[in-house]
């Protein structure tokens, strides 16, 4: 296996700059943070949905939804897709929201947040009605979509999120610690 190949199928793991850190006002403060990423999930209905497979890079765009305390997003897609199928290769993966949609007048008010984690389909029974409501309630225009037999809704738990603001100022949140 090329090193390339090894290195993709690693774990995503920041590089950290302690100066870095320091510098950035709010980066012992996670309340600015949790905010800032609430706010730009709850204004952006898409999100890029980034997968791997056989070395390649995949982008497809996916309409989400969040869970209350932030530590799932949740999508729903056609089971004879390549996007599936990569889901099921290979569960680690990331989502991408981003507000370059309000339009760049000022590029350093764009703000984006990239958020890691593990994918799992999501089996039919009362699990899956709870989660399909979620993303219903969001989409209501995805229902039918949603509950067709030809569709999967995936869940993915959330280990980080990555939030940008002002292009280059980096925060991380981990949900889940």
């Amino acid at each position: 296996m090329r090193q390339e190949q090894r290195e993709m199928q690693q774990r995503d793991q920041p590089i950290s700059d302690d100066r870095s850190s320091a510098d950035s006002p709010a980066a012992s403060d996670a309340e600015p943070t949790v905010a800032g990423i609430r706010r730009l999930l709850a204004a952006q209905p898409f999100a890029v949905l980034c997968t791997q497979g056989q070395g390649q890079p995949y982008g497809s765009l996916v309409a989400f939804a969040a869970s209350d305390d932030l530590r799932h997003l949740l999508f729903a897609t056609p089971s004879t897709t390549r996007k599936f199928r990569l889901l099921r290769e290979c569960a680690e993966v990331a989502l991408v929201v981003d507000s370059r949609s309000k339009g760049a007048e000022d590029i350093m008010e764009l703000e984006a947040i990239t958020a890691t984690g593990r994918a799992a389909e999501v089996p039919r029974g009362c699990e899956f009605a709870a989660w399909e409501g979620l993303l219903v309630r969001r989409h209501p225009y995805l229902k039918s979509f949603v509950s067709a037999p030809s569709s999967a809704l995936f869940v993915v738990e959330i280990e980080r999120y990555l939030y940008v603001v002002r292009f280059q100022e980096a925060r991380e949140w981990m949900p889940n610690s």
